[in-house]
């Protein structure tokens, strides 16, 4: 497994790299732990607990295995990101628009057309993509 399917196959590894990018690198494990458990939605200690143990078990172990980062008396340095990593985390500014956002737009303006045009392919694709556009929004939403 690449270094880059290691940090992509969970949420928490993706907000540990992110955190760490916005530290310039480093950052105390309790600081992770606390930034995850708010992007979460969930701050109460039961919660921040699972953070902590999930992070210590697995995400921490496999993120130093694949040399992305190092943990050495409860500080984390990021050591790498994989370049293609980078690619996959939408990062937007507080008065920017998300992809997503600007996908459900586009969505809405061709369902308008397919309706006006009375074209049923048209309008059911353009459904399909807004309900795509819609779940990725929530997903990323909870995140941010």
């Amino acid at each position: 497994m690449g270094a880059t399917t290691a940090i992509l196959g969970n949420d928490r590894r993706m907000l540990m790299i992110e955190f760490l990018q916005e530290k310039d690198g480093h950052a105390e494990l309790r600081d992770i732990v606390e930034y995850i458990a708010e992007k979460e939605g969930d701050t109460d200690r039961r919660h921040r607990k699972s953070v902590y143990v999930s992070l210590m078990q697995t995400h921490i172990p496999k993120l130093e295995r694949e040399g992305v980062i190092a943990f050495n008396h409860g500080v984390v340095t990021l050591l790498k990101i994989p370049d293609d990593v980078t690619v996959y985390m939408e990062v937007v500014n507080k008065h920017d628009i998300s992809w997503s956002a600007f996908y459900m737009g586009t969505s809405l303006i061709f369902i308008a057309a397919g309706w006006y045009l009375e074209n049923l392919p048209l309008l059911l694709a353009a459904i399909v993509y807004l309900a795509i556009s819609v779940v990725h929004h929530r997903k990323i939403s909870r995140l941010i």
